[in-house]
């Protein structure tokens, strides 16, 4: 059986599959479970497959967890028709295509190898190096990493696989696999239930924190020799503070409706809780470390693998431009490979920071795209809107100009979707993560690194707005330290990924006028503006598809979710000027459930697998 195999492979075997040259070298695989105990390099690489793991296919937002995870929802459209993703979306997936049956391998393998290094406490009782201090900073730390990936991977397969299961209408996660299995023992395991999965993830949680320095940062660590084995050299890897964080999102999901029918609202406070911990850490701790630390008003940095913006992250791509290919058009040398939509450019508000549907925003429809929220400009590739080097607006500095026209005196703009099979469909292209020097013409090009963030400080004000919300509404202060609506002020106060000011007046200070009036209008309202602040600050970071089935039931996911998604059709007139036609059908979605399936090939091979109801054929 497939999940056998995984939870069997010998440690030697999974080290071959890391790229990391501290596992080096291998008498020809000769390695066996027993013999890498010899071997401290051997036992440290366990971990370090596990990271391996956890970068894989997800270092730039390229993959099918992220910006195509993101463009099967309201968010956007894929360009291809037979993506699998797009297929997905469209219903037309078949077995053999699942997407997902790489994750769910991926997983348990790096369960296995935590697995192996907390069995018996032989990780811990690995001898690493001779001085007795920093041989116990360097067991502390794998032995808490080794449970922090564990918790990672399981709330993977959690996000990824939990739902409802076809035979028994139970709400179900992943099986729970804590022990190592020999080779002859059977493996036939059914999953847990959900609520079980997320107790076994914020033990893990709660196991990492007490091995791990709450941070790996130089400062936190007095002893300048001790820096070897501890400190700013393993930023990347998991902390205290990314668990705590982690045990916030995992809370929040459960405390959602979709898995919370009773409402227990000691969910949502475990959740603020600790999103609460994580957002003190980064303004008490991190932004008084050094003039190059953690600021809560500096932008957001895509190119930078330092950035104090992370909470936990990825290891980068130097020199990359994969993430420039897939966005840009043809007429740029890209490949269009997403459009965002139209309900997703709505989204934005407008620079006063009312909705554009507000009478009061200012919103023109014959000029959509002028006077809108500063976000948006960072965000958003529209009809007309410029591409400035290292975003320096100066004529020099004009690099390309989007046409995006369907038709007009001289036909159909350069970018318009149809022109090209490079083009988005849906008139809009994604500007969000792009590195703003980089022009494949300059006689230099310049490249820059690419990452992704696993957590970051804007997720969690977010998901602290979302809890503390439903707890104590969005003015209280006492509960928490800060008010739900402090947190989205942080939040709209920040300058945006081009530099650009924010809305907000910087914090602390007042609030912008609409942050006031709808934290005034309540909890409801309040909790209205948030889920419209998360989905335009996380777009194409791969969380809309499971915000918008924690957010619903099985009596209104469908209405939410299979529903036409709308781009733009444009005319350019005799006078240049230009006319929207927001009609225009892009893409129309046809979700056959809320729950992704389980790996068709595992349900075959594992008779108490439960598969995820919506897949009958999957079965």
């Amino acid at each position: 059986m497939k999940i056998k195999n995984i939870l069997l492979t010998t440690a030697a075997a999974a080290l071959l599959g890391s790229c990391v040259n501290y596992l080096e070298p291998y008498p020809q695989g000769n390695y066996d479970t027993d013999m890498l105990w010899d071997y401290q390099s051997l036992v440290q690489g366990l971990i370090g497959y596990c990271y391996d793991q956890v970068n894989s296919n997800v270092r730039n937002y390229t993959g099918n967890e992220d910006i195509y995870m993101d463009a099967i929802t309201d968010d956007g459209v894929i360009t291809s028709s037979t993506h699998v993703m797009r297929r997905y979306a469209n219903n037309t997936m078949t077995t053999s295509q699942d997407p997902f049956a790489t994750y769910w391998d991926r997983d348990y393998r790096a369960i296995r190898n935590c697995n192996l290094f907390l069995k018996d406490r032989k990780g811990y009782n690995t001898k690493y190096v001779l001085n007795i201090g920093w041989n116990q900073l360097v067991r502390n730390r794998l032995q808490g990493e080794a449970f922090a990936l564990r918790a990672w991977f399981e709330w993977d397969l959690l996000q990824k696989f939990g739902g409802k299961g076809t035979k028994t209408g139970q709400m179900l996660g992943f099986p729970i696999v804590t022990d190592v299995y020999g080779a002859t023992d059977i493996v036939d395991l059914p999953r847990n239930t959900y609520d079980e999965c997320v107790a076994q993830i914020i033990r893990d949680c709660d196991s990492a924190i007490k091995y791990l320095p709450i941070a790996h940062r130089d400062f936190l660590v007095p002893v300048a020799g001790d820096r070897v084995y501890a400190g700013g050299k393993y930023w990347g890897r998991f902390d205290g503070i990314s668990m705590i964080a982690l045990k916030a999102i995992v809370y929040l999901t459960w405390a959602s409706p979709r898995f919370n029918t009773g409402n227990d609202v000691a969910r949502y406070d475990s959740a603020a809780v600790n999103a609460y911990k994580a957002i003190n850490f980064k303004l008490t701790v991190d932004q008084i470390a050094s003039a190059n630390s953690f600021r809560p008003t500096n932008p957001v940095q895509w190119t930078n693998p330092n950035s104090p913006e992370a909470i936990a992250i990825t290891r980068y791509n130097s020199s990359n431009d994969a993430i420039e290919r897939m966005l840009y058009p043809g007429g740029f040398q890209g490949n269009g490979q997403i459009g965002a939509s139209r309900e997703l450019v709505d989204a934005f508000p407008m620079a006063n920071g009312r909705p554009i549907d507000d009478p009061l925003s200012g919103y023109d429809p014959d000029d959509p795209y002028a006077g809108r929220d500063p976000r948006f400009y960072s965000v958003i590739f529209y009809n007309n809107s410029p591409v400035y080097r290292n975003n320096t607006a100066t004529p020099a500095n004009l690099m390309y100009t989007f046409e995006n026209w369907n038709s007009g005196p001289n036909g159909p703009g350069k970018d318009a979707y149809g022109a090209k099979p490079t083009n988005s469909l849906t008139n809009f292209h994604i500007k969000k993560f792009i590195f703003a020097g980089l022009n494949w013409s300059d006689a230099s090009i310049n490249r820059q690194p690419h990452y992704r963030y696993l957590i970051r400080w804007e997720q969690m004000l977010l998901t602290f707005a979302e809890a503390a919300n439903k707890v104590v509404g969005p003015l209280d202060e006492t509960r928490y330290g800060i008010s739900a609506r402090t947190a989205i002020q942080y939040l709209r106060a920040r300058k945006t990924y081009d530099n650009a000011n924010g809305l907000s007046p910087a914090v602390p200070g007042a609030p912008d006028a609409y942050l006031v009036e709808v934290a005034d209008a309540g909890a409801d309202a309040f909790d209205a503006l948030v889920r419209n602040e998360r989905r335009i600050t996380l777009c194409f970071e791969g969380v809309r598809f499971y915000d918008l089935r924690r957010w619903t039931t099985d009596n209104n996911w469908e209405a939410v979710i299979n529903k036409p998604v709308h781009g733009v059709t444009i005319t350019q007139n005799s006078d240049l000027s230009f006319t929207y036609d927001t009609t225009y059908v892009a893409d129309q979605r046809k979700f056959p459930s809320p729950w992704n399936p389980i790996p068709y090939n595992e349900v075959l091979r594992m008779s108490k697998l439960e598969q995820n109801a919506g897949w009958p054929s999957w079965n």
